[in-house]
């Protein structure tokens, strides 16, 4: 069945010192099992769909996560804010403004 919405979670990593970080470097895993977490604990499998990716552009300001259709893109998200993304976004389609990336960024 097609997801009403599809999160990405980077996971990217690159080796410790580049100059553009990583989403792994600044706790991408841990906002992916906390997606994880939610989407399982909702029982909500047959609307949500959560994707581990690689790199999605902007590197600095990670973990960064995207949802469709709307192609809004979160940046600096922890574990804790899965919960608002997605009781605010996915299920009732307002995305979270506080962790949306600045125009210029996406």
């Amino acid at each position: 069945m097609k997801p009403k919405k599809h999160v990405f979670v980077c996971t990217q990593g690159r080796p410790p010192g580049h100059p553009r970080g990583s989403c792994m470097q600044s706790g991408g895993q841990a906002v992916m099992q906390a997606f994880l977490n939610e989407l399982g604990s909702r029982n909500a499998f047959d609307r949500f769909a959560v994707t581990a990716c690689g790199c999605l552009g902007p590197c600095d300001g990670g973990p960064h996560v995207l949802v469709y259709p709307e192609g809004v893109l979160y940046q600096r998200v922890q574990p804790e804010d899965a919960g608002e993304i997605f009781d605010q976004h996915l299920e009732f389609d307002e995305p979270v403004a506080r962790l949306q990336a600045a125009p210029a960024v996406w």
